[in-house]
């Protein structure tokens, strides 16, 4: 009886790690792409950010401050793009109300899609678009 149990107990276990390594139905398990990140950056920040990302899109000269320069992270921070503070900053910070930043918070139902990405060292959850924004992102440093 108590190996039977025994049994029943570890085929469960060794199930339950099966499943949570397994992708969501209808998600995938590849990791996104510069060209994924392109799509994003083009449906969400072009008109901020401009199609080439140095701030000057179509609604910059309404906001203030105005968008920041994409191009130019890595030449701010030592030649090093900031991935972790780019990411920090797209996600919105939960701390700070939306209404606080001119910048819209993504974040939300983005969560549920997760891939691990290396930040400073650290393989971190991140959300499957945000980790393909942060691909393009660094692809456009100059």
């Amino acid at each position: 009886m108590q190996k039977t149990i025994l049994a029943i107990f570890t085929f469960g276990a060794a199930l339950s790690v099966l499943v949570s390594c397994a992708a969501p139905p209808g998600q995938n398990q590849v990791m996104p792409t510069r060209a994924d990140g392109g799509a994003f950056f083009a449906a969400n920040c072009v008109a901020c950010h401009g199609a080439d990302g140095k701030g000057r899109g179509t609604a910059a000269t309404a906001l203030a401050p105005a968008p920041t320069d994409l191009t130019t992270l890595s030449a701010r921070n030592d030649g090093v793009f900031p991935a972790a503070r780019a990411l920090s900053y797209i996600y919105g910070d939960p701390e700070t109300s939306h209404l606080a930043r001119v910048m819209p918070q993504f974040g939300g139902a983005m969560a549920e899609d997760l891939v691990p990405v290396e930040i400073d060292g650290v393989l971190t959850p991140t959300p499957r678009e945000l980790a393909g924004l942060l691909v393009y992102l660094e692809s456009i440093q100059e």
